[in-house]
């Protein structure tokens, strides 16, 4: 059972590297992540509207806790070009205890 301290890792797909740069940008700036890997040349294939089809994107592996995800998923659908953007979350359930403390800190929210 996932707790606020929970790791994610949170999917979402850009479909140019200017649009995955910055939603990467204001995930971490904003604290919802605390790293954003990009991974370029994703191929993807699914069927929208009907029809079957296929598009370069630009993969993100957001890194972000339980009680940062909702928060995480709803700025990606607010930045996203897309009319329904990838998000799809996945507990860690093992790490480098260190990296996901790192995780934890990092997307603390700032109190004065």
């Amino acid at each position: 059972m996932s707790t606020p301290d929970s790791v994610f890792i949170l999917l979402t797909t850009c479909p140019d590297a200017a649009t995955a740069a910055r939603l990467a940008h204001a995930l971490v700036e904003e604290r919802l992540a605390a790293c954003v890997t990009r991974l370029d040349g994703a191929h993807s294939t699914y069927r929208w509207h009907g029809e079957v089809t296929e598009d370069h994107e630009v993969q993100l592996l957001i890194k972000t806790t339980g009680s940062r995800l909702d928060a995480a998923i709803a700025r990606v659908q607010v930045l996203h070009p897309y009319e329904l953007p990838e998000c799809i979350a996945v507990e860690t359930r093992a790490g480098l205890p260190a990296y996901l403390d790192w995780i934890r800190a990092q997307t603390r929210e700032e109190t004065d």
